[in-house]
């Protein structure tokens, strides 16, 4: 996914890599209170990408980052699971 910069813009890219924080094998709601742990311990604006093969954590992810004010910036299919792309709030 490519972010256009645009002066002044808040919502720019971090322009640090992001990131892999493997969730595979957990089931709810492990994968998100262990990234809720792991994100805590970030700096804000820092990206990591969480992969899961837990099916609720297309649900659960994206409620997660609204709920906490983290920004969910991509979301792909991987092999027996999805990857997310989150910015720290």
């Amino acid at each position: 996914m490519v972010e256009q910069e645009d002066e002044g813009q808040e919502d720019r890219p971090s322009t640090s890599p992001a990131a892999v924080y493997d969730l595979k094998g957990l089931n709810c709601p492990l994968p998100v209170l262990k990234a809720k742990k792991r994100l805590a311990a970030m700096q804000p604006g820092s990206r990591l990408w969480l992969e899961t093969t837990d099916p609720l954590a297309v649900i659960d992810i994206p409620a997660f980052c609204a709920e906490s004010g983290h920004r969910l910036i991509e979301t792909t299919a991987i092999a027996g699971g999805r990857r997310f792309l989150v910015e720290r709030g």
